[in-house]
């Protein structure tokens, strides 16, 4: 399942660490940082894929990773200084490399061009313990935007509270999208939310961060004894949110499989309604079908009856007509038997 993560942190002098040390391990290279005047070697690191600069047009000498970070470390006067900000992202393990690759190189590119910085892309493989699908990327961008002269002005719209929050989460936005858009490209159903489970109206508790230290720890006791319980407490409270949440998964779905059956049933329903509603109808145009025949019927009979009489009626007319003529006829046959003459 394609999960999301994209967290944002900052490279600050104040907690004593490098840039040029940063990139240096992410890339898995020898960099030396000419400021503190030390060599930061890191070409035995395993896991390291993939590690390219993309850089603002114009901007060739940023290719260097010796020379920007460099630069990065020599534009800063303050000891308290940001020297890097760092974008750690979750890379699909969905996706083949190259995808990855190409993902990250899109997600930077939009880094570039948003706020004219550089970004190093370190594409890292899932470590040789824990999960083997954690596959990720950590770009490390300049807090000042880069062109042909090198390192401009600093990026203060990341580094001032009132934008920085809404400018990290229109990034997490984008990063959420680019995902979405490369596994639909690749065919792969899953999608990832930026969103909090609440915001996305989920009941499920989000577990908490661990960690080097913590992970480590649990890293080195699931050495020792594979599938043993948690060592640390935010390791126990991690596996207590887990199995809170996998309760709550398996409640979700059992009332969308009610949901879902109410749903068959109440459509089942309809139809049964809709199939009585057409037989009613149906039976109702029979009922009339059939007292129209009777009437029809009815009529005729009617009718019948009347010609019945109204024949009746003729032949006895003819027959008073017929037998009214010859009461005449013998009337006038006697008068002339008897010489009678009227003149």
């Amino acid at each position: 399942m394609a999960i999301y993560h994209l967290s944002v942190k900052s490279i600050s002098r104040s907690t004593g660490r490098s840039v040029v040390a940063a990139a240096a391990y992410r890339a898995g290279q020898e960099l030396t940082d000419e400021r503190q005047g030390l060599t930061h070697d890191y070409t035995r690191k395993q896991g390291v894929e993939d590690a390219f600069i993309v850089a603002p047009d114009g901007a060739d000498w940023a290719q260097d990773r010796n020379a920007l970070w460099n630069a990065a470390e020599a534009a800063e006067k303050r000891k308290d200084a940001k020297t890097g900000r760092e974008y750690e992202l979750a890379l699909p393990a969905e996706l083949d490399a190259d995808a990855r690759k190409e993902l990250a190189r899109d997600f930077a590119a939009e880094l570039v061009e948003r706020y004219g910085v550089v970004a190093d892309v370190a594409i890292h493989e899932p470590g040789r313990e824990g999960d083997n699908r954690n596959h990720h990327a950590h770009i490390l961008t300049t807090t000042r935007t880069a062109g042909a002269d090198g390192l401009g002005a600093k990026t203060r719209v990341l580094d001032v509270a009132s934008t920085a929050s809404a400018e990290i989460e229109h990034m997490r936005g984008v990063w959420a999208r680019q995902v979405n858009t490369a596994l639909e490209r690749h065919q792969v159903e899953q999608r990832v939310d930026h969103r909090s489970f609440e915001r996305q109206g989920k009941e499920q508790e989000p577990t908490r961060h661990m960690g080097v230290s913590a992970t480590a720890m649990e890293r080195q006791a699931t050495r020792e004894i594979p599938g043993r319980e948690p060592v640390t407490d935010l390791g126990k409270q991690n596996a207590e949110i887990r199995e809170r949440n996998r309760v709550l998964e398996t409640a979700r779905k059992a009332v969308e499989k009610a949901q879902e059956l109410f749903s068959d049933l109440e459509k089942r329903a309809r139809q049964a309604v809709g199939l009585a509603r057409k037989i009613g109808q149906r039976m109702e145009r029979e009922r009339e079908a059939e007292r129209q025949r009777k009437e029809l019927a009815r009529q005729a009979e009617i009718r019948r009856q009347q010609d019945i009489r109204a024949a009746e009626e003729a032949r006895k007319a003819a027959e008073t007509a017929h037998n009214l003529k010859r009461t005449r006829s013998r009337g006038r046959g006697r008068s002339c038997d008897r010489g009678y003459d009227p003149w």
